[in-house]
């Protein structure tokens, strides 16, 4: 078989593969991108694009729960899930199609199919050899397999959104974004929701404060929590599942319509054939360098979910993909910096961070001002009827810069933005206070977050 040969060969058509592509295309290397599903990969396919559209519907169903508040008759809602789910499949129908029209258009070849290392600068995809300069690992992430006997019993996000009937009950085995955001819009929608989490905390990763709003939010609209869960096993059992787990030193079964795996993902990476490719890795992580360039094959780099060191996020992805893009036309000189990225869980109402938890501001040993409010009774969450409402930012006390913030209502996901960009450029705390929102909105009320200790 005679190789082709590319400048650029990048493994997975999704943001970060095709992130690469801009830089490497404009620098007039020739690319090819590999792709054995859907162009676009997880995000817009079958995770945070479509998901969006469930969650939407979630806030809709939010908004008629408060309308009497407002003085507003309304009568009981009723979602048509099937109608749902096919409005969902609708919006995200033609993202293939145009990602694939946009490579065209950049002269990136897309070819179909599974691709493995065949060498340190080589790949196979079926009966096809590529021979490339540069090889980036782009291809994603699946649902963490869970070592559970019946664990295939489970179903994943995947299954979620294509589904058509809304299942009377759920239960969640992990708590994490998976399951707190689809675990909402389930119980809006009328399903018996349940999560089950082995560590003390949903989210651990996130501001426990934050997370405690969040539960007891979740718990409000009749989500059943239950934390330091260990999962025994998964059963059929009279014509429903039945999950058996142990909490708090007891025994314990519950039975549902469908049993969800929300332990997260990991990086899909176990079929490169990596030893093949020099490329050192452990337990499916690739050792990488601050470039992410791999430290034993110079020749490969690893951008988006196969990343093992940064958040599994759709926009970290994009931004890992130009770097990896531009790194390879200038040289390894460009690191990401992911301390002012922020991020939300998707939840009604949602939870907002960026930076540092308090938790972990204070592991560092930094000196602090931790401003913390409850604003259900502030003029702007009593106006909109707002059933959680809060916030917390982190402040380095010597030098007014914010270090973390959090937020759980009040338009959190758009005001977290707000702090990323004064993270990233150094903006300090007294200048964001002292600048002129506009009023009334919820952006007005930053000044009040930062004046209260």
């Amino acid at each position: 078989m005679t190789p082709e040969k590319f400048d650029v060969a990048i493994l997975g058509g999704g943001n970060a593969g095709i992130g690469v592509t801009g830089p490497v295309r404009h620098a007039g290397m020739s690319v090819a991108i590999i792709e054995a599903d859907l162009l676009g990969g997880t995000c817009p396919n079958r995770g945070c694009t479509p998901k969006k559209v469930l969650v939407a519907a979630g806030h809709a169903l939010h908004e008629i729960e408060r309308a009497s508040i407002h003085h507003i008759a309304v009568g009981r809602p009723k979602l048509n899930w099937a109608a749902l789910i096919d409005r969902e499949k609708d919006m995200i129908k033609d993202i293939p199609a145009n990602l694939a029209r946009s490579m065209a258009k950049r002269n990136v070849e897309v070819i179909k199919g599974h691709a493995a290392f065949a060498g340190p600068t080589s790949i196979r995809v079926g009966d096809r050899r590529l021979e490339a300069r540069h090889i980036v690992i782009a291809t994603g992430s699946k649902p963490r397999p869970l070592p559970i006997p019946g664990a295939e019993l489970m179903i994943t996000s995947d299954e979620m959104l294509s589904e058509r009937e809304l299942p009377a009950s759920v239960i969640f085995v992990g708590g994490g974004v998976i399951a707190l955001e689809f675990g909402h819009v389930y119980a809006r929608a009328g399903a018996a929701v349940t999560i089950l989490e082995a560590l003390p905390q949903l989210l651990p990763a996130m501001d426990a404060d934050a997370v405690a709003r969040l539960q007891t939010e979740s718990e409000r609209i009749g989500i059943r929590v239950r934390t330091g869960v260990s999962v025994k096993r998964i059963e059929r059992a009279n014509g429903h599942l039945r999950v058996h787990f142990t909490h708090e030193g007891a025994e314990h079964t519950l039975e549902a319509d469908r049993i969800v795996n929300g332990a997260g993902r990991i990086a899909n990476v176990d079929t490169l054939d990596l030893a093949a490719g020099q490329v050192e890795h452990a337990n499916g992580r690739i050792a990488i360098d601050r470039h992410l360039r791999s430290t034993s094959n110079p020749n490969v780099y690893v951008c988006g979910d196969a990343v093992p060191t940064s958040p599994q996020l759709s926009p970290i992805a994009t931004y890992e993909g130009d770097i990896v893009g531009r790194n390879i036309v200038e040289g390894p000189i460009h690191s990401p910096d992911y301390a002012s990225m922020a991020t939300s869980v998707y939840t009604v109402p949602p939870l907002a961070s960026v930076g540092l938890t308090e938790a972990a501001a204070r592991q560092k040993g930094l000196i602090i001002d931790v401003h913390t409010n409850d604003m259900l009774d502030w003029f702007s969450a009593k106006t909109y009827a707002e059933t959680v409402a809060w916030s917390k930012v982190i402040v380095d006390r010597s030098a007014d810069l914010i270090l973390g913030a959090h937020f759980v209502g009040h338009a959190g996901q758009e005001l977290v933005n707000i702090f990323g960009l004064a993270m990233r450029f150094n903006i300090t705390a007294s200048q964001i206070r002292e600048n002129v929102y506009a009023y009334p909105t919820f952006s007005s009320d930053i000044k009040h977050m930062l004046g209260h200790g």
